[in-house]
Parts: C-alpha cells; structure tokens; sequence
C-alpha cells in the first residue's frame, strides 16, 4: 500500500472520531464532517482501484440511506447529524459491509445507551448543579430526559466494519 493510499484511507477514521467526539460533546455532528466523508470518498475509491460499477453501488447506497434515513429523522428516532453521518459512511463501506456497520452500530448503540441511562439514574442527580464551563457537556450528557449522543455508536460501529469494507480489501491486495 502506497503512502497516498494510506493518507486517502485514513481520512474516514479521523473524521469518524471527529464526529462521535463532536456529538459527545456538543450533541450536535457538523455537516462538514459528512461532506468532507462523501467527498473524499472518491479520491480514496479511484486511489485503491475499486471498479466503477462498485463505485456506483455505493453512491446508490448512500442515497437509499440518506432516503430512508430522512424517514427516521421525520419520526424522530435519530438526528439528521446522525443520518447524514450513516449515509456518508455507507458511502466508503459498500454493500457487503454496511450490514456489519448496522449491526455493530446497534449493539454498540444498545450498551452504550443503556450505560448512559443507569449513569444517569445513579450519576446524575450528584452532579453540582453548575459545573465548570469547559464540562457542561457532562451535565448536558446526564440530563435524565437528555439526548444521546448517538453519533458515538455511528463511530465505532463504523471503525469497526471498516477492516472488513472492499476499499481496505482492495488496498490490501495490491
């Protein structure tokens, strides 16, 4: 794997962590991160040779995602920072990996809004009521009828489908 092709790949991890520490602490995930994820997609797809009509598998992907995705943001049951971040990560996983990010996405989503939940019962009533302006994200986080930063689990469930995408298979092959 060429140096470029490692610096290509890496940008979707770095922007990833990005997202889930935005989301944690501020709950809100920048639209730049999204389109800087759906942009440099395709200098990393062309840079490890993944074929054209792979390429376009993906984008169609990411759009059904972005589709249903809007469905969900309608119901409220995710954040459209949350959706955008699903399709544009569907974007660099393709098909055969996407599964594998819901999947990891939604245990990791469980757990982690499950350890907020009993944090919050057992945490969050023993906060100071004003705590220091660099952690009000903390007291934001322990809010009892708070927001979940959702954007974490998006995160690692993506880091962790990302090994098995067809761009990191392909960058390895060559």
């Amino acid at each position: 794997m060429t140096v470029l092709i490692f610096i290509l790949l890496a940008v979707m991890p770095a922007l990833v962590i990005t997202a889930g520490l935005k989301d944690l602490l501020t709950m809100k995930i920048p639209n730049w991160i999204s389109i800087s994820l759906a942009l440099a997609f395709f200098p990393a797809a062309l840079a490890t040779g993944l074929p054209l009509q792979d390429i376009l598998v993906h984008v169609g992907l990411a759009v059904a995602v972005l589709i249903i995705g809007m469905l969900i943001f309608a119901l409220r049951w995710l954040g459209g920072g949350d959706v955008k971040l699903m399709a544009a990560l569907c974007l660099w996983l393709g098909l055969s990996t996407s599964g594998l990010f819901a999947v990891y996405t939604a245990l990791v989503g469980g757990l982690f809004g499950l350890g907020l939940l009993l944090a919050r019962r057992k945490v969050g009533p023993f906060l100071p009521p004003s705590l220091h302006p660099s952690l009000a994200w903390v007291s934001a986080l322990m809010e009892p009828k708070g927001d979940i930063p959702y954007g974490i689990a998006i995160a690692i469930g993506a880091l962790l489908a990302y090994p098995s995408s067809p761009m990191i298979q392909a960058a390895l092959a060559r």
